[in-house]
């Protein structure tokens, strides 16, 4: 079990913190005061870094071994609930390649409100029915071809439905508070910070097409996903090296108004005061007009794996 980067020990630190926060909850191993509150709210967010550490592992696989990468996924499944290979289709294959065009069913214009915090709440759930609708094109298209991904995601499907199932039979009240919210609450995080990064961004430049919060402290706990413009540049680097690639291929070409210093800063500046939806320079955006997703469909079978996915 020999890692490709003796960082990810943090990674598999994180999984087990939430593994230990969902089963101490479960058989109620901890009832300190406030405990039916902060330890919800600490797997809401624990469940969320697995979804970070999902995007990172369709990229940049953990283990040497591929077939502990493919174990490590059905394992990593759970801590968002969803499959790992689902990432594929919409992130690599669909909003990496079409940033922000026709084809990427997470492209920000499809929210268009003037009053920034009405996109910030429309975003998620309407970015979803695409990704559920391009998932499942791509679904049928892998199993068509018989590959691998197919059964790799098949094997990850499986795991989080049974488990689910089992939980909610032995106690559906538990099972909501202390499983599926946190689910929620990470595919709604991991769907949104989209939003963050790209909305008011220059799609079509070398540097200037995502956004970035560079402060380290947030970057620590999220292993670098804040530094975003450099992933886009080179899906494959490793989260540990994101910052000194930042800064050595990013800051020099790059408009220093995409380097956000503070993420709450430009959370309360972006969607209560002023509020206002605008370009990064802060003039008014110019939407698109509006225009369906376009369907998209890999070149060959290995489409998944050239862009980093484990267990194809």
């Amino acid at each position: 079990m020999k890692l490709r980067h003796h960082e990810d020990i943090r990674t598999l630190a994180f999984v087990g913190i939430y593994f230990f926060l969902v089963v101490a909850q479960w058989f109620d191993w901890i009832t300190f005061g406030g405990s039916l509150v902060i330890l919800p709210v600490l797997t809401c967010v624990f469940s969320f870094f697995g979804a970070v550490i999902t995007h990172n592992t369709v990229h940049s696989p953990v283990f040497e071994s591929a077939r502990i990468n493919r174990m490590f996924q059905v394992v990593l499944s759970l801590t968002y609930g969803s499959a790992v290979s689902a990432f594929v289709p919409g992130h690599n294959l669909s909003h990496h390649r079409y940033m922000q065009g026709a084809k990427d069913v997470m492209r920000t214009t499809k929210v268009r409100h003037r009053w920034n915090l009405l996109n910030l709440f429309e975003f998620a759930p309407r970015v979803a029915v695409s990704i559920i609708k391009n998932d499942l094109r791509f679904v049928d298209q892998m199993k068509r071809r018989r590959s691998p991904w197919f059964r790799q995601y098949m094997m990850e499907s499986w795991a989080v439905i049974l488990v689910t199932a089992v939980l909610l039979v032995l106690d559906w009240q538990k099972a909501l508070l202390v499983w599926l919210i946190p689910h929620i609450y990470a595919a709604w995080g991991i769907i949104t910070i989209n939003y963050l990064q790209h909305d008011g961004c220059d799609p079509d430049h070398p540097y200037n097409h995502s956004r970035n919060f560079v402060g380290r402290t947030v970057n620590w706990w999220t292993f670098n996903n804040g530094l975003h413009g450099v992933h886009h540049n080179n899906p494959g680097l490793h989260w540990s090296r994101a910052r000194q690639e930042h800064e050595r291929l990013m800051v020099p070409h790059m408009d220093p108004r995409l380097n956000e210093a503070s993420l709450v800063l430009y959370l309360l500046r972006a969607f209560i005061w002023p509020g206002i939806r605008t370009h990064y320079d802060g003039t008014e955006i110019p939407l698109p007009p509006r225009v369906a997703d376009e369907s998209w469909v890999p070149e060959n079978i290995n489409s998944a794996q050239d862009m980093g996915a484990v267990g194809t």
